[in-house]
């Protein structure tokens, strides 16, 4: 079922991901997602290990996003490198971690 929010989203998230997952085994990296109007959520990766919390905490790479965009994005509706190079999305910090982030959704 798809999300209907960045919240419900980032519940899935925690979810989906509890124990880690063989696609993120080796990442560490601290992702930060500050979703115009709906909040900020930090997503902690250690050796595969992920968890998600809302918060405003610092983090190695930074996505700043629009709630209509991030859902689209992870429905499959909208491609992410697209949304990128409209500027619908705002990078901040390691642009590299953000290419690992389809390893996450």
């Amino acid at each position: 079922m798809a999300a209907e929010s960045a919240r419900e989203f980032f519940e899935q998230l925690a979810a989906r991901t509890a124990g880690g997952s063989e696609r993120t085994r080796g990442l560490t990296a601290t992702y930060r997602f500050d979703v115009d109007g709906a909040g900020s959520w930090r997503v902690e990766v250690d050796d595969g290990a992920v968890s998600v919390g809302e918060s405003d905490a610092d983090a190695d790479c930074v996505i700043a996003v629009s709630e209509d965009t991030l859902l689209g994005i992870v429905s499959g509706r909208q491609s992410a490198t697209g949304a990128l190079l409209m500027g619908r999305i705002r990078l901040e910090g390691d642009a590299a971690l953000a290419m690992r982030l389809r390893d996450l959704f």
